[in-house]
């Protein structure tokens, strides 16, 4: 497959995890939160049960419902399984609440799957929230059954807005495209997803939460493949405060109910290539919105590194200077010190010479074989007003590159987290 022309045929579309022919969902207010404004559970279910894959937190604190949902797809050996729904609360996180916790998730599974008609190991649930507290079993005996009700395929707005915790805005994105591939040309294939995520975001999956559906034929352990790349390449290089959540999920679905009757998609085709390239368009979108809006955030903060050894020290460079505190406080203050981008290039222990180095600052040449460039202060804050600070640095040292999103630090930051059970 040709991306960049099949770039060309893509194309943005509305309705975010509700997108894709064949599922519908719901946000309610159930009472997980006081706030009676406040959306606080969503439900998305396919309109019959579907592959679906997921990937979870490498926090060893890993909440219940994650511990639940990874064993209802077959534990960390597999990841994959057939989904009948999936079921988020927020104001809670479900964490750190041992077997009282578990129970909790496990009968959540139990009541999902009798007001859809499946088997319980069918649902997945994810929390997010509060860690420590228990959270009660009565408010979801409830908040399902209406959630059921209020089901619609347009209810993805919602749902979106219902798994919000400290998010300034809900995230929601789609794409749709009408594949190429030899067994599937002319079907029109829908790839939409939701995720909230402001706070504790260092995903190795953070706290994060992302749901992505598509109406694509896709085998269950084919669909966990592209997601576990997909999710590496995207939410993986995200992140706001460098913390990794106890909750972190992400789940894939896929309906096939764009195209019946076509066959279905497999590893080391075309059509796998297509779909790969969809998922990653939402999941990037989805990827770049959680850092823009971290909490307290002014500026989305783009840091490109190029000329590693290797993949790995392409990362753990990047993620040097996207979250160093200084870095990020120098771009609050509209600073153009690409010292402090040097300073934490250099601690993070990855193979490189000094005066090898280049760095640029919103296309600004600021240091070149690790000497400084003069430059316009005066143009550099002009450029320092964007919406996105693009910090680019060059080690010299190899051909390897990445890119890693996060935001600024603000005071706001303090304010929001110093506040956040009150």
């Amino acid at each position: 497959m040709n991306a960049e022309q099949f770039d060309i045929k893509i194309r943005a579309v509305e309705g975010g995890v509700t997108a894709a022919a064949g599922f519908k969902a719901a946000g309610i207010h159930a009472g997980f939160r006081k706030n009676p404004e406040r959306l606080d559970y969503a439900l998305v279910v396919p309109d019959k049960p579907c592959p679906g894959a997921g990937v979870f937190t490498t926090n060893r604190f890993c909440a219940a419902p994650v511990q639940v949902s990874r064993a209802n797809l077959g534990g960390t050996d597999k990841g994959y399984g057939i989904i009948a729904g999936v079921s988020i609360n927020s104001g809670n996180a479900n964490a750190a609440t041992g077997e009282t916790g578990l129970a909790c998730a496990r009968e959540t599974c139990n009541i999902a799957s009798q007001v859809i008609g499946c088997e319980p190991q069918q649902i997945l649930v994810a929390s997010t929230g509060v860690i420590g507290q228990i959270l009660p079993i009565d408010t979801f005996e409830t908040a399902i059954p209406s959630a059921y009700e209020a089901l619609s395929a347009h209810g993805g707005a919602d749902a979106a807005r219902a798994i919000m915790t400290t998010d300034t805005h809900s995230k929601e994105y789609a794409v749709r495209y009408r594949s190429e591939a030899v067994g599937h040309v002319g079907n029109a294939y829908t790839v939409g997803g939701m995720c909230k995520g402001s706070g504790m975001i260092m995903p190795n999956m953070a706290t994060m939460i992302a749901v992505i559906t598509t109406d694509a034929p896709v085998e269950s352990a084919a669909l966990h493949t592209l997601l576990l790349s997909t999710v590496k390449q995207t939410f993986n290089k995200v992140t706001v405060d460098s913390d990794t959540s106890t909750n972190d999920t992400c789940i894939m679905l896929a309906s096939g109910a764009a195209a019946a009757d076509a066959e279905g998609i497999v590893e080391g085709t075309d059509a796998f290539d297509e779909l790969a390239f969809a998922v990653h368009e939402v999941c990037e979108s989805l990827a770049r919105n959680i850092a823009a809006d971290g909490e307290g955030a002014s500026k989305l903060v783009t840091v490109n590194v190029t000329g590693a050894a290797n993949d790995e020290e392409a990362d753990i460079a990047a993620r040097a200077v996207a979250n160093s505190p200084l870095v990020k406080t120098c771009i609050a203050g509209h600073d153009c010190n690409w010292g402090r981008v040097a300073m934490a290039l250099g601690k993070c222990g990855v193979t490189f010479n000094q005066e090898d180095v280049s760095i640029d600052m919103m296309g600004m040449p600021v240091c070149r074989d690790g000497l400084t460039v003069p430059f316009d202060e005066d143009e550099a804050l002009r450029r320092f007003e964007a919406p996105e600070i693009v910090i680019s640095a060059d080690l010299g040292a190899g051909d390897a590159a990445t890119t890693v999103w996060t935001c600024d630090l603000t005071h706001e930051y303090i304010s929001i987290n110093g506040d956040y059970r009150s």
